[in-house]
């Protein structure tokens, strides 16, 4: 008897000890669980960007290198899906529609004709995009304090930088006739020259044009304004921009001074420009996107925004070729 008592005893200990072992396990699954609910809540997920560029060249590529230093300083892990369409249009509509496609969470627009081709194949998506002049005529935004849309970004032109040119090159170069080369079809470029064309007639200067379509162009383009200018004005055009050096050849052989629109372009051979640095747009873009991504705004409620910091750079490798000597009350800075 007393033995049947004792494995009864034993019995009831070990159902015990077995559902104190199962209540441990149970409670012991409640941190897992609710780590899993942090990742799930996206603290630990890995974005997909999409990137658009219309075609390679140095200041552009600056603007992309900026907006992912900037994802990366605020702790964002993100996977890059990165095209170029090497000034293709068709190319452009074709990776706007690939990029859309593939369920990407925010796309970086990487110039006008960029965002245009994205923000034409989705209201849903978050588009930030940097390098566009006139994001309102290019019909990106509503305005630039209210964007209203899926879309966002930088804009690539500090209000003072035109009329500091072209006070430049009349007080200072003593233009009159002043050249510009540039691809009309391109929305961003003719939106610019006309901002020029009416600040440059408003003090007595004279704009001659010359319209590319390719940047195999734009050699003959520039040669064509020969006897015609005394100097030279080359804007923000990306179809130029990729074949600036045959415009500085043409200019340096002529002795025409020739301003230009950013910093990279002063370091390939043009002789000054009023501007900023295009990473620190890609960068003011991508600081954008952080908040877009983490959910503590929209691309709606994201003013769009101009550069900062307005400089005066000079090269003075080609002030030299044409004699030009750097005036002290120039403040300007030396191209490295």
């Amino acid at each position: 008897m007393r033995k049947s008592i004792k494995i009864l005893m034993f019995m009831v200990i070990g159902a015990v000890l077995l559902l104190a072992a199962c209540g441990g396990k149970e409670n012991s699954s409640s941190p897992t669980e609710t780590n899993q609910g942090a990742s799930s809540s996206g603290e630990t997920k890995k974005f997909k960007i999409g990137v658009t560029q219309i075609v390679e060249h140095p200041s552009l590529n600056a603007a992309y290198d900026g907006f992912r230093k900037a994802l990366e300083d605020a702790g964002i892990d993100a996977e890059y899906k990165v095209e170029n369409a090497q000034n293709d249009n068709s190319a452009n509509t074709t990776i706007a529609n690939n990029l859309v496609s593939s369920g990407v969470d925010l796309i970086f627009a990487n110039s006008t004709p960029s965002a245009q081709a994205v923000a034409s194949v989705t209201k849903d998506i978050p588009i930030v995009f940097t390098s566009v002049t006139d994001a309102v005529s290019a019909e990106l935004v509503q305005s630039m304090e209210k964007p209203g849309g899926n879309v966002t970004g930088t804009v690539d032109t500090q209000p003072d930088a035109i009329p500091s040119t072209i006070k430049f090159l009349k007080e200072e170069l003593g233009a009159k006739n002043v050249g510009m080369v540039f691809n009309a079809g391109e929305q961003n470029s003719r939106a610019q020259v006309d901002a020029v064309k009416k600040q440059m007639n408003a003090v007595g200067l004279n704009v001659v044009e010359a319209s590319v379509s390719t940047s195999a162009e734009v050699k003959q383009a520039t040669e064509s304004l020969i006897g015609k200018v005394d100097s030279l004005y080359i804007i923000t055009d990306n179809t130029v921009v990729s074949a600036l050096e045959s415009v500085v050849s043409v200019a340096n052989d002529h002795k025409l001074p020739m301003m230009v629109g950013e910093f990279d372009s002063v370091k390939r051979g043009g002789l000054g420009a009023y501007g900023f640095e295009y990473f620190d747009i890609g960068y003011e873009a991508g600081q954008m996107a952080v908040k877009i991504l983490k959910g503590e705004s929209t691309a709606a409620e994201l003013p769009v925004q101009y550069p900062q910091n307005l400089r005066f750079v000079i090269n003075k490798e080609t002030a030299d070729i044409l004699g030009l000597k750097v005036k002290d009350e120039w403040k300007a800075e030396f191209a490295k």
